[in-house]
């Protein structure tokens, strides 16, 4: 069974769209047992990470988060809340990645901020990639951003390099959107779904 975490903010329907062309049925689900029992989890996300952490504090699945033991998927802000603070609204977050989640400063007239729209990935490692999958195009939607660290294992340069991609142990986390990504977001699905 593959579950995906119903919680206040989220791109559920998408990733449930993109799992069913993969002729994945998965559950969309908060029940603590579900989440445990899956063989896979995906922590997507749309919103705020103050308001959607106070959420996740409030149900207890930021405890649940952390204690799953099966390979878990974090996507944008779901990636941003396995880190350990978030610049967006100044909050903790759910430390499973030791680093902060900062907002990206213009540099010049030109940069943008939300980053949106297709960048490439470099130097992918990890069992999420395979070898044609680097330099592909992903999907970005994202004012915050996590900085390359040792858990990097695919970046991306916008304004200035960072995560694109992070793992540890059975952690997973992507900044981009795969289920928005076309052909590459879905080999980047199957591999996760493969784990």
């Amino acid at each position: 069974m593959i579950a995906i975490l119903k919680y206040n903010a989220g791109n559920t329907c998408s990733v449930d769209y993109a799992l069913r062309r993969l002729g994945v049925e998965p559950v969309i689900t908060a029940e603590p047992e579900l989440l445990q029992q899956a063989d896979k989890v995906i922590f997507p996300g749309v919103g705020e990470a103050c308001t959607t952490m106070e959420h996740l504090r409030a149900h207890g699945l930021d405890r649940l988060i952390r204690e799953l033991r099966q390979p878990v998927l974090g996507i944008c802000l779901g990636m941003q809340l396995m880190c350990r603070h978030s610049e967006e609204g100044d909050v903790d977050c759910l430390h499973i990645f030791d680093s902060d989640v900062r907002r990206f400063v213009p540099q010049k007239h030109e940069d943008k901020v939300p980053h949106v729209g297709w960048n490439t990935l470099s130097g992918t490692r990890s069992p999420l990639f395979d070898a044609t999958l680097e330099n592909r195009f992903m999907y970005f939607v994202h004012s915050y951003y996590v900085p390359q660290n040792p858990c990097t294992v695919a970046a991306t340069e916008y304004i200035l390099p960072f995560s694109a991609a992070m793992h540890k142990d059975n952690f997973y986390a992507v900044q981009f959107h795969p289920e928005k990504s076309g052909a590459a977001g879905e080999a980047i699905l199957k591999n996760f779904l493969r784990l």
